[in-house]
């Protein structure tokens, strides 16, 4: 039997027609929803997925502000921006894109962000408060991920996860989603010792090392559940997924699976936070 293809260019693409009648509904309200955007610095890589959240705003009708700063801003300077966003009403959703120049303090940067406007989730709070099944944006990689393991109602309960990787807007925080999930969760990393052993246990995997085609078909085991977080320009993941149809029971390609999952709940986050105006 074939594995499950857990597509999530199709869920993103359903989820946008969701989320524009939504917009459209907040403006009859006299919400705009919109998301700042900062770019600091000029990487081209930065630019490209910066360009790609605006014109997802732009695709459902959400507003965008492009902030864009040069590469010799200062921490003080990116505070102070930060901060002005977060005094602006008409902003619900603040977005730093990682990573900003080596003399800024990012992790100083992201916690200034508004916990109301932390739709990408990447402040200390909001990772606190989503740990302990608090109300949260939850890191957009990782909860895009949730969001196709729901759709195609997966049940993880009691399963043995295995998060390769441990980045703190990734790994980290996919491991507690899938905690709160009542999955068994294991964190592997660069240090971990017999990691081909413990992968080869795991009957949920999530790639998430940063490393093209890390993990090996080998080392997955008959129907497991394969995330391939990663994309590198080889057009690859950090998993290889070689002959992934006969050996996993449901998998995510590369690209084409989690990848567009990420900016759809950095869009739907944004509309969230609009929303909430209206119980105000």
């Amino acid at each position: 039997m074939s594995a499950l293809l857990l597509d999530g260019k199709k869920l993103a693409s359903t989820s946008e027609i969701e989320i524009a009648k939504e917009v459209s509904e907040l403006k009859s309200y006299g919400i705009n929803p919109t998301l700042a955007t900062i770019l600091v610095g000029n990487d081209p890589a930065s630019e490209t997925y910066v360009r790609m959240k605006r014109n997802t705003c732009k695709r459902v009708g959400m507003e965008s502000i492009a902030v864009e700063l040069p590469e010799s801003t200062t921490t003080d300077e990116l505070l102070n921006t930060i901060n002005d966003l977060n005094k602006d009403n008409s902003v619900h959703g603040i977005l730093l894109q990682h990573p900003v120049p080596s003399q800024i303090d990012e992790r100083k940067c992201f916690d200034a962000i508004d916990i109301n406007k932390d739709v990408d989730g990447v402040t200390c709070l909001g990772f606190g408060n989503m740990a302990m099944g608090l109300n949260a944006y939850g890191s957009c990689t990782p909860a895009g991920i949730i969001r196709l393991i729901q759709y195609y109602k997966l049940d993880i309960e009691g399963l043995n996860a295995v998060v390769v990787g441990r980045s703190p807007i990734l790994g980290k925080p996919m491991a507690m989603m899938l905690l709160n999930l009542n999955a068994t969760v294991t964190i592997c990393h660069s240090r971990t010792t017999n990691i081909e052993k413990i992968i080869k246990n795991a009957d949920l995997i999530v790639g998430a090392v940063g490393i093209p085609r890390f993990i090996k078909t080998e080392w997955v085991k008959q129907d497991a559940i394969v995330i391939d977080a990663g994309f590198h320009p080889e057009k690859c993941g950090d998993i290889d997924l070689d002959d992934m149809t006969n050996i996993s029971s449901a998998y995510t390609p590369v690209p084409g699976g989690v990848g567009p999952m990420t900016i759809n709940t950095l869009i739907l986050h944004t509309m969230q936070s609009a929303k909430k105006l209206i119980k105000d």
